[in-house]
């Protein structure tokens, strides 16, 4: 009897337990599609001006800009690490915190690199409480932490990070941008990836960009009117500001995946195991009835 009640209450609180994971799965998915529709409208517009400026930089033309500039020695690098505020998303957060630590252990020397990448000053920024607390544990403490980003970045929030770290780059504060977040190229296909941000010449050097001869063609001759300056005033911080809130979107988007995910497997553990404890519950029923009816006929036995 006391078996029956302790199988009825586990399965019982599996229950629960599964209709937790399934609301968190379905509004997962409405975020999810959001945020999708958001990051979907903005890449090909992100896409194109971004190689646009890449284009620039490299077409030999006679353009310039400061942001297309890379500074003379590379002294002070800002780390810039994406990070969710909320767990329960399977393992989103341990990818992009895994690479982060490894690019800020190259840049502060306390891991040997391929290349000499240490320099004398590191800052690091991280967004999302998640690796706020992670960094915190590693006795690495942020410069600046920003915890209002969740599946709807806005323009306005993102747009003063990007206007600080452009006047941060112009005035020498910083010589070089960089990012660590999680890259939306599919339903199917998300990756963890570092990228440069500033210089904008850097911006197709990263370990996971795709190279597109067609819109990577630096041999492209450019008419400019009316002037070279005043368009590149306008599109070359435009094109930062673009990419920086096309990282924002990315990480919305493949956050609530994992999520979906993670939630969409729990929820069918959850359904197996309410299975098991099911079959269990009812051979412990029957071997109970089984054991009463022994009983009685043994007592009937008796009494004859």
């Amino acid at each position: 009897m006391a078996k029956t009640k302790t199988l009825n209450k586990r399965r019982q609180s599996i229950r629960s337990i599964r209709k937790i994971t399934r609301t968190m799965e379905l509004i997962s998915t409405a975020c999810y599609r959001g945020a999708m529709d958001r990051a979907m409208s903005a890449m090909a517009y992100t896409d194109r001006l971004t190689n646009m400026v890449r284009n620039l930089a490299g077409s030999g033309a006679e353009v310039s800009h400061p942001l297309l500039v890379e500074h003379p020695e590379t002294k002070t690098v800002q780390l810039l690490v994406l990070s969710s505020n909320r767990g329960l998303c399977g393992g989103y957060n341990g990818g992009i915190l895994r690479r982060a630590v490894r690019r800020w252990n190259e840049l502060t020397g306390k891991v040997e690199s391929a290349a000499d990448q240490k320099v004398e000053n590191a800052i690091l920024d991280v967004a999302g409480k998640r690796g706020i607390s992670y960094f915190n544990f590693r006795k690495v403490k942020p410069t600046e932490t920003y915890t209002q980003f969740e599946d709807k970045p806005a323009w306005d929030e993102v747009e003063m990070i990007a206007n600080k770290y452009l006047e941060e780059y112009l005035t020498g504060k910083i010589d070089r941008l960089e990012i660590v977040y999680t890259k939306f190229f599919s339903m199917s296909k998300q990756a963890v990836v570092h990228e440069t941000l500033l210089p904008l010449s850097e911006l197709g050097s990263t370990d996971d960009a795709k190279t597109n001869d067609a819109d990577n063609n630096i041999n492209a001759e450019y008419d400019f009117l009316p002037s070279a300056d005043s368009i590149l005033k306008e599109i070359v911080p435009a094109s930062f500001k673009t990419k920086l809130f096309k990282c924002f979107l990315d990480a919305a988007v493949c956050e609530q995946i994992a999520r979906m995910v993670a939630m969409k497997a729990a929820t069918e553990n959850a359904d197996a195991m309410i299975q098991t404890l099911t079959m269990a519950v009812n051979r412990s029923r029957q071997s109970q009835i089984t054991g009463e009816l022994t009983e009685l006929i043994g007592g009937v036995e008796a009494l004859k």
